[in-house]
């Protein structure tokens, strides 16, 4: 086969077989304009393998698009995963470290503010205590603590609100 002849064979099927292999693709990864774009680097795979071509290229393309949409899932997940870790360790402003510092101050005031039981039972489900361990932390009916737990958050709001107003 020639250089013409070749040519001729790859706009052929790239005429046959592009809308089936890019709606394939959108399939897999939801985005149809990326879909497009990887369709088209999936019959350039396609042209530089020759034994790719021939009477298995359909079946050679559809594998390849779901291959193909299926690496780009795992490429998305992973830039979501770095992107995340950066901003999450990305350096607070000034604004944002005052604030935060203004915020823990004013729950260390409404918290002075509780009874000592309640401020306690606060504390130690911040810390992710279950029931049992606080109900064991603080000696008390592990039937009780839902309700114990409810009224101490309940007074933390009241006392929240009338020191510093709703926000």
């Amino acid at each position: 086969m020639n250089a013409g002849e070749a040519q001729l064979d790859l706009e052929a099927v790239f005429a046959a077989q592009y809308a089936r292999v890019a709606r394939v693709i959108a399939r897999v990864i939801r985005d149809p304009a990326r879909a497009e774009e990887l369709g088209v680097e999936v019959f350039l795979k396609w042209s530089r393998k020759p034994q790719a071509q021939g009477a298995g290229s359909e079946g050679w393309l559809y594998r390849t698009a779901v291959r193909t949409g299926l690496d780009e899932l795992r490429r998305q997940t992973r830039r979501g995963r770095y992107e995340s870790l950066a901003s999450a360790h990305a350096v607070p402003t000034p604004e944002e470290i005052h604030a935060s510092q203004q915020d823990h101050d004013r729950v260390r005031a409404v918290l002075a503010g509780l009874q000592p039981r309640q401020a306690e039972m606060l504390l130690l489900r911040s810390e992710d205590l279950s029931y049992e361990e606080l109900a064991s932390a603080l000696d008390l009916n592990p039937a009780s603590v839902g309700t114990l737990l409810s009224r101490a958050q309940e007074a933390f709001r009241k006392e929240y609100i009338k020191k510093y107003g709703e926000q």
